[in-house]
């Protein structure tokens, strides 16, 4: 009797010791959750996101004060989360257009004969739809879509100019056209509701063809000698982002990202500004033909 009361009293005592250690553990243990909790809050960052359907800004318009002076819309591709495609040394897309569009605008400037926007000027994203709305809604008379894609076979190279078209000229055209179309995911196509107006946007969209090609043509002109084209430099293809019946439209092709030598000379300033210095030239060839019509 006296053995086993010593281990009633043993057990007691133990117990008492472990009931307050279990204590402090969990006590330890909620303290610890609540530092850590008050410590990922203060790194919490808080975003203001805009209001859905609510439209974008307008840019800045520059050049000439006047503003009966036509104006062009330079359209930067790709942009924040989509860095378009990639090139040696990790050279990006989204990149390089943008150095190219701000090249165009400085052309023109220095021209002064046209005004000028951009659709980004920085760093972000903006939906195929996105662009062309912005050029609508500054009264664009000419929107300049610049890219530099890559291809599978890395001795392609060269610029190429794109106007819209239904069908694509070639498969390579017809590849190129999806995957600048999946750049914000699956379009909607639109269609007219009438005869009537299928009629009137078939003419309206004829015209706007016509002046796109003149002025596609005037690009592969006035960049002979100054920058390389590619072998077939006129093509066309259906973009999305070209799909604007109101005004003319090209998507310029600047060169190959995924070509040493493209690349190279894509991120070299001298070439940029000639680059620059074709496409204002031809707009401003292909705007004043316009205006001096009759």
């Amino acid at each position: 009797m006296e053995g086993r009361a010593i281990f009633v009293r043993q057990a007691a005592l133990a117990l008492g010791l472990a009931l307050p250690l279990s204590l402090l553990v969990v006590v330890g243990v909620g303290v610890w959750k609540v530092r850590q909790v008050a410590r990922a809050q203060s790194y919490v960052i808080h975003l203001a996101l805009p209001d859905a359907g609510a439209r974008l800004g307008l840019p800045p318009i520059e050049g000439p004060a006047d503003s009966s002076r036509p104006l062009v819309v330079i359209d930067a591709g790709h942009g924040g989360h989509d860095p378009g495609a990639s090139g040696a040394n990790g050279t990006r897309e989204k990149d390089v257009t943008l150095l190219l569009a701000r090249a165009v605008r400085d052309a023109l400037l220095r021209e002064g004969r046209l005004r000028v926007a951009l659709t980004r000027d920085a760093d972000r994203f903006l939906v195929l739809d996105e662009r062309a709305d912005l050029a609508r809604r500054l009264g664009a008379d000419l929107f300049v879509s610049v890219h530099a894609d890559a291809a599978g076979n890395d001795q392609a190279g060269g610029a190429t100019v794109y106007t819209l078209s239904d069908r694509g000229s070639d498969a390579l055209a017809d590849a190129l056209a999806r995957r600048e179309n999946r750049a914000d995911g699956p379009v909607a196509d639109v269609s007219a509701s009438s005869a009537v107006s299928s009629i009137l946007v078939d003419l309206s969209q004829r015209e706007m063809r016509e002046r796109s090609v003149a002025f596609a043509d005037l690009v592969v002109r006035e960049g002979q000698g100054r920058i390389a084209f590619h072998a077939d430099p006129r093509r066309q293809a259906a973009f999305v982002v070209l799909k604007s019946l109101d005004l003319p439209s090209a998507l310029v092709e600047a060169g190959y990202i995924s070509n040493a030598d493209d690349a190279a000379r894509m991120v070299d300033p001298a070439w940029r500004a000639r680059f620059g210095e074709t496409i204002a030239r031809a707009a401003t060839i292909a705007l004043a033909r316009r205006e001096a019509a009759p």
